[in-house]
Order: C-alpha cells, then sequence, then structure tokens
C-alpha cells in the first residue's frame, strides 16, 4: 500500500502483524533543520496525487515481488511540515531482518527517485529553494 497524506504521520500503528513475521522494520524520515549548510525552519512537499500515488504503488508491488517479504507499506507526506515531523514512513514486514531492511531501503530509494513529489525549504534568511532530484537547491 502506498498512500499520500496531508496530514501528520503519527506514532507508528502496528496493528499489522503475521504470525510468519520474525522482522519488523520501519523507516522514518524526518525534516531536519539543516541543509547544504543553510539554516532550514520547515519544508513544503507538492505532489501529483494521483501519479504519485499509480507509481508509489507500484514500487510497492515491485518490493513484494523482489524481495521475500510478507507486506508492505509506505505514506508520504504532503504539504507543510515543522522541523521533527515525519515526511514518509515505511513500513516492511518479513520472516528475516536482512530481507525487510533490503526491501525497506529499495522502498525509499525508489520512492524518492520516481515518485512525482517536490520539496521546497525554506530558510532562516526568508529565502526558499525547491530541491531537485540532485540534492541541490535552486531558488523559487
Amino acid at each position: 500500500m502506498f498512500k499520500i497524506s496531508s496530514t501528520p504521520i503519527e506514532h507508528i500503528h502496528l496493528a499489522d502483524t503475521a504470525p510468519s513475521a520474525g522482522a519488523r522494520v520501519v523507516f522514518e524520515g524526518t525534516v531536519r533543520n539543516l541543509n547544504e549548510n543553510k539554516k532550514v525552519e520547515r519544508l513544503e512537499y507538492e505532489a501529483m496525487e494521483t501519479l504519485a500515488c499509480n507509481e508509489g504503488e507500484r514500487i510497492v508491488f515491485e518490493a513484494l515481488d523482489k524481495f521475500p517479504i510478507i507486506s508492505a507499506e509506505c505514506v508520504h507526506r504532503v504539504g507543510m511540515l515543522e522541523i521533527g515531523d515525519v515526511a514518509i514512513r515505511v513500513v516492511v514486514l518479513a520472516s528475516h531482518r536482512k530481507e525487510a531492511f533490503d526491501a525497506c531501503q529499495y522502498i525509499v530509494d525508489e520512492v524518492k527517485s520516481r515518485v512525482p513529489i517536490w520539496k521546497k525549504e525554506h530558510y532562516a534568511d526568508g529565502a526558499t529553494g525547491w530541491i531537485n532530484s540532485g540534492g541541490t537547491a535552486r531558488s523559487g
């Protein structure tokens, strides 16, 4: 499952369990206060929601096919996020930890490179910058 959320991603909901799951890997990407030596006050994410959900779903299904895992889900925030807010959460269940970690990393990496979600940083000096896939800021 892949989802875009305009509301905060709250604490981990661990209702998904499976008797054969020996590993649960959870990754949370949070908003940090510094990027490329610039003080960041908050982030703003925008997405083409339908396309983002379609591509995100495709990535989750690829992980389920590529790795021997039980389940995987990913949720990504859009809108204005403050320092410390969760921007992305991935949860993977598997029988063993290596497969869970590998699948989780695959999902995060593929979402960052393929899903149409854009990040705008708001800096302490009042400037803003859109961050492209190469990780460099440009004025916006």
